[in-house]
């Protein structure tokens, strides 16, 4: 069966005292995550803003991106464990540990 949705992300970035900080949202419209990152500008380095943007946001992707799966995962060990009466740990992925 077809099926549509649309989920939304927003991202947003601080910068202070050479340090980049980021927020990206998810909102599946029944759920909400929140991934982190941030990145720094070293004293010895050329300040662009942008490059701290950039690393900042792929970090908090990055972190966003591992919540999502283990939220997943944990519906997914949640449905199978309710129709096979047990968790198995054996179809999780490597580096995925049951929790």
């Amino acid at each position: 069966m077809p099926r549509t949705g649309e989920w939304s992300v927003r991202l947003y970035l601080f910068e202070e005292d050479r340090t980049t900080k980021a927020r990206m949202v998810l909102d599946t419209g029944t759920a909400s995550l929140t991934g982190h990152g941030s990145a720094q500008c070293r004293p010895e380095d050329v300040d662009v803003p942008e490059i701290g943007d950039e690393l900042a946001a792929s970090r908090a992707m990055s972190d966003l991106a591992a919540q999502l799966m283990k939220t997943a995962y944990d519906d997914l060990d949640g449905v199978r464990a309710s129709a096979h009466g047990r968790r198995r740990e054996s179809d999780r992925p490597l580096g995925h540990p049951v929790t």
